[in-house]
């Protein structure tokens, strides 16, 4: 069977372009609703790509440090088009949603002590509660397939929580223990995945998509100069301890570090932003996570919240000029090695993908991500419910000491009510959010 004529001929460029501008602007509700919009558009509605070619992306982008759903956009727009196909596909997925929050952002900061906002961002932040422990679920469900996962998970957590250890440093640490911990799949698991290559490979590639030294050395050194250029050149002109040129430097570390999405980096960069830069307070995180779970792209546009607020407050520009500037350097270092990612190991995918020791370095990572997504629901739980939180050291250890006569009962109600509507009912996670901030409103102003 001809694989290639059951299914439409490629489209045109603007017919593609029209349609990951559709995309960029219905990807709500997260990187799983984000990948099922995708398949359903893209495989079941156009028929441009095929299930197994699809999977094929959705799991290489998964291997991805960075945002998954952002990576498969690209990846699907690069198979069609090129390189100008996936950076159109990716810059659609990512600049409404970047655009909203930056407003979002200079709105916050010019009414946010107004009590009909200070309403509805209490209950937002209450509310992301649940939509974090919502994640917590779901990855755990994937990630955790037996007793060594687990125990990585629980080690993660306590080296993040309790000994406040790099993030960086756990997740290197988790890859070495999976590739030391790998097992050797059955004959049958690997005869099935020898198979499924085969089935791939009989799909005809485009030329640009087929592996070429040359073209991999050109890409590599131009997606390397237009993320490294920049970096340089800030750190050159303003210096190191400028706002603009920190921001940099760690957003450019994030993007190299982000497996397992958003929610796997949250706590570090809150930690980091909170505590070590001063960009933030702990609960304006909580702020910034909500208002991007309310907009399309990817959930890790809340990063485009923390450096807005830590250019408005710190670059010595008035407020409004300092912030975007601060969400610009935020956007390019966040995401510029998404498309190198992209660009320069996609035509090498199967090769990747059948390495053994890596997937299992990954699992082990998948693993240790559950145990960070714990930490980030137990550190905004505290600062959400208790309005003094402090630390108690014991040892090596640094323990939370949350003041209980703080407690904050009407956060704990809201956060309560979203997480039975999310995690027991299974209801729209936008609507839950608006009606946790109605309620935040109404208890506020009452």
């Amino acid at each position: 069977m001809d694989i290639q004529a059951s299914r439409p001929a490629d489209p045109s460029f603007s017919e593609a372009t029209r349609t990951f501008a559709k995309i960029g602007l219905l990807s709500f509700g997260g990187p799983a609703g984000q990948i099922a919009l995708m398949h359903r558009i893209l495989v079941d509605e156009k028929r441009w790509l095929d299930e197994p070619r699809f999977l094929h992306a959705l799991n290489y982008c998964m291997l991805l440090p960075g945002p998954e759903a952002m990576q498969l956009a690209t990846y699907a727009g690069w198979l069609l088009h090129g390189v100008r196909g996936g950076l159109v596909a990716g810059l659609l997925f990512v600049l409404p949603g970047a655009i909203v929050i930056t407003l979002l952002s200079a709105l916050y900061l010019a009414v946010g002590d107004v009590p009909l906002v200070q309403g509805l961002l209490f209950g937002l932040k209450a509310a992301v509660l649940a939509v974090v422990l919502e994640a917590l679920i779901k990855v755990s469900k994937r990630a955790l397939k037996d007793w060594t996962m687990v125990v990585l998970a629980a080690a993660a957590f306590i080296a993040i929580a309790f000994l406040k250890l790099p993030f960086p440093l756990i997740i290197a640490a988790a890859a070495l223990i999976g590739v030391f911990l790998r097992k050797t799949n059955s004959r049958a698991g690997a005869k099935a995945k020898a198979a499924a290559a085969d089935a791939h490979m009989q799909i005809e590639m485009p030329e640009w998509a087929r592996p070429n030294w040359r073209r991999f050395l050109v890409t590599l050194a131009v997606w390397l100069a237009i993320w490294f250029v920049p970096l340089f050149a800030l750190h050159a002109t303003l210096g190191g301890a400028n706002v603009f040129s920190a921001e940099a430097s760690f957003f450019s570390t994030m993007a190299t570090v982000t497996f397992g999405g958003a929610y796997a980096v949250l706590a570090y960069v809150a930690q980091q932003a909170v505590e070590v830069y001063g960009w933030l307070r702990p609960d304006e995180m909580l702020t910034g996570l909500g208002l991007a779970e309310t907009t399309p792209g990817p959930l890790i546009l809340v990063l485009v919240f923390v450096g807005f607020l830590g250019g408005a407050r710190l670059s010595g520009l008035d407020a409004l000029t300092g912030g975007v500037l601060g969400a610009a350097v935020t956007l390019w270092f966040t995401f510029v090695p998404c498309f190198l990612w992209i660009f320069v190991g996609a035509p090498y995918v199967e090769t990747v993908r059948n390495v053994r020791w890596l997937a299992s370095a990954l699992s082990a990572v998948t693993a240790a991500v559950v145990g960070i997504i714990a930490n980030l629901a137990v550190w905004f739980a505290l600062h959400v419910l208790f309005a003094h939180v402090g630390e108690w050291p014991i040892g090596p250890f640094v323990l939370p000491a949350p003041d209980l006569t703080t407690v904050d009962l009407a956060a704990a109600a809201i956060a309560v009510a979203a997480g039975i509507a999310l995690i027991r009912y299974h209801q729209n996670m936008i609507a839950v959010l608006v009606a946790a901030g109605l309620a935040g409103m109404i208890w506020t102003l009452s």
